[in-house]
């Protein structure tokens, strides 16, 4: 282990920052170290325990009976330390806290970099330094290209379920790396998104009611074999993006709940402090001493493992205050949003903050000093509702719910938004996203892939929740992994390739990604024709005339020389059809070119006449003429494509 040049006690001023709440590196001063000074090799531990009577270590070192190694108590509120004259790496330990009352409580370090397997709980002392980094590449292309005018489509992934081995035990850090980057390679996605990896109790979860948040979970590998895993993805050009849960904690009895005997890192008033709906503790985001422990989290993973991003778990949960019957906005929690986001952009102005946000609550993604959180992206809650609300009506019905489709469009400029088919949408009986579509076994997959077109096709990020690439039919389930046996069946095996395709028809026009958050990337055709369910629209990039028509068709009814108005006279070729027997359609897509006629419709100068596809999508380019000489005189044609990008 490599000693740090730490001193053996902290100094006032650590003391004073941490207690203000803005001690933004905690992780350096808490938790256990293993330092040298003055040629003495020792580990220095040091624990926040405001209401306890005495704080004792125990370990393995000394057979778990901390009498002759009590801590001294340094601040009045509560920080205490002790240094230990040897080098204990590796060894396990708690704190044995002495409670006001004189009850005596064991407790796993809140700072700790390592735990014990489940079910154990005890803390390990380990070093983070060491590790040998080969992503500055990745890092300066992350602050060269922005992602926001950049193409983004996330996998959402749980470590546990996505592939376990043929015996059902976990693949490590090491061996995920092996099997998922290739994986991501191949179908193209730009992200992946961990569900939470900080040490939690139990392996039917997912991960978001943590004990460690400075632990990751060791089922999986030591840190040291996670920064191997993030280095490699970065090496192969896949950002990481880490669930991250600031707004409440687990119950269990060795971690951050009622820590000293009283609450600690929680709020006071049993109102405040219980999460009912999840069973767990609401972290009390007035106490600076809990803003140091969060914000320096944040730190803490993008330096030891260069985590690209954090999804911001149930925002909306912080926002307002629970368990009450009035909405009423927690200022505690507005002002923690907004320092934490300030922090973590002062450290890294390339980080994705994404907010898991339900509400309404204005300017989440507009910076502090407008009066917004701070955030950079925001999921788009209510989109996902609505077209899956769409969706799961059943063809017929779907004109009553016109709006459902159109009503994004108000609002996609407001934040800076991501469209996510997560894993909320695929539990507790609520059906996989193939499950949810009506019809027959075809019409199911016909909707799936024109529920995915129109995800690409829509302004706003990306993200899939694992599984749905290739159709999972079943929703998820705790204890297994993914259904890889369905990639047998020839209609699963297309919808995997369609994905794939998908995907790269998402990279290769600009038009897609490139205005993403400006209203001058959208322009509706026809909003209005909710008797046949057909949406038309125009995405468009920063070049004049980039740009794609997109036909979307929510019935089974196939529509042939049905007219839709363009905005260009030239001839449109179609780019991408859903409906292609490749994908395992019925193969109604335009073949030919289709060349716009000097008639105004649907409020544009130009129309083109075309087939849509039952329960399909049709993407139409525009292609230019060029006319030159040949050496012979004669006149030679070229087509070029407008916004297509050259490869």
């Amino acid at each position: 282990m490599r000693c740090r040049l730490i001193a053996t006690t902290p100094t006032d001023f650590e003391v004073h920052l941490f207690h203000e709440g803005s001690l933004y590196k905690s992780y350096e001063l808490f938790g256990a170290h293993v330092i040298n000074e003055n040629g003495i090799t020792g580990t220095r531990f040091c624990v926040w325990a405001p209401h306890a009577r005495e704080v004792r270590l125990v370990g393995n070192f000394n057979d778990w009976n901390g009498s002759d190694h009590s801590l001294v108590k340094v601040s009045e509120q509560g920080v205490w330390t002790i240094f230990v004259p040897e080098n204990l790496e590796g060894h396990l330990y708690k704190y044995e806290i002495v409670t006001k009352n004189g009850d005596v409580l064991l407790k796993a370090d809140p700072y700790a970099f390592y735990s014990e397997l489940r079910p154990q709980t005890a803390s390990i002392v380990y070093s983070l330094e060491g590790y040998e980094w080969n992503d500055k590449a990745w890092q300066r292309k992350k602050l060269r290209k922005p992602i926001y005018q950049q193409p983004m489509f996330i996998y959402e992934l749980h470590f546990g379920t996505w592939k376990k081995k043929n015996d059902g035990s976990f693949y490590t850090y090491q061996e995920l790396a092996d099997e998922l980057i290739p994986y991501i390679l191949e179908h193209g996605f730009t992200h992946i998104e961990l569900l939470p990896l900080v040490e939690h109790p139990l392996d039917r979860s997912w991960g978001y009611q943590g004990t460690g948040y400075y632990s990751v979970t060791s089922r999986y590998g030591t840190p040291h074999d996670f920064m191997a895993f993030v280095d490699r993805c970065h090496q192969a050009g896949i950002g990481v993006i880490l669930d991250w849960v600031p707004g409440h904690f687990c119950k269990d009895a060795h971690g951050l709940y009622l820590f000293d005997g009283e609450p600690t890192y929680e709020y006071v008033n049993f109102q405040d402090r219980e999460n009912f709906v999840w069973g767990t503790a609401n972290f009390d985001l007035g106490k600076r001493e809990v803003h140091s422990f969060l914000i320096s989290n944040a730190l803490f993973w993008m330096e030891y493992f260069h985590i690209d991003g954090f999804r911001v778990d149930a925002v909306a949960n912080m926002l307002y205050w629970p368990n009450s019957d009035v909405r009423q906005p927690n200022p505690y929690a507005v002002e923690f949003l907004q320092k934490l986001n300030e922090v973590v952009f002062a450290h890294d102005p390339s980080v994705l903050m994404i907010a898991e946000d339900s509400t309404d609550w204005p300017r989440v993604t507009s910076p502090t000093y407008e009066g917004g959180l701070g955030f950079n992206y925001k999921w788009n809650m209510g989109w996902m509702n609505d077209i899956l609300t769409y969706m799961e009506a059943a063809p017929e019905y779907r004109k009553s719910l016109h709006h459902k489709v159109t009503f994004s469009l108000l609002y996609a400029y407001s934040e800076n938004f991501i469209l996510p088919f997560s894993h909320d949408e695929v539990v507790h009986g609520k059906k996989s996203l193939l499950n949810k579509m009506p019809g027959d076994y075809e019409q199911k997959f016909a909707q799936l892939r024109l529920l995915y077109a129109y995800l690409v096709t829509h302004p706003g990020k990306k993200l899939l929740f694992m599984g749905g690439e290739f159709g999972q039919f079943d929703e998820w389930k705790d204890l297994e992994q993914l259904d890889w046996m369905l990639l047998d069946f020839e209609m699963h095996r297309k919808m995997d390739e369609y994905v794939k395709e998908l995907m790269k028809f998402y990279k290769r026009y600009k038009a897609l990604y490139e205005l993403d958050h400006s209203p001058e990337g959208f322009e509706w055709i026809d909003v209005h024709n909710a008797e046949q369910s057909i949406f038309s629209f125009i995405r468009k990039g920063t070049k004049e005339n980039d740009l794609l028509i997109v036909v979307c068709n929510f019935t089974p009814v196939v529509y042939h020389d049905y007219k839709i108005g363009v905005p260009l006279h030239t001839t449109y070729k179609e780019a991408f059809n859903s409906d292609a027997i490749t994908f395992g359609g019925s193969g109604h897509i335009n073949k030919k070119a289709l060349a716009a006629r000097e008639e105004p419709f649907h409020g544009k100068p130009y129309h083109v006449q075309m087939t849509i596809p039952p329960f399909g999508i049709s993407v139409l380019r525009p292609i230019r003429k060029r006319e030159e000489r040949t050496d012979d005189g004669k006149e030679k044609v070229h087509r070029h494509v407008i916004g297509r990008r050259s490869r």
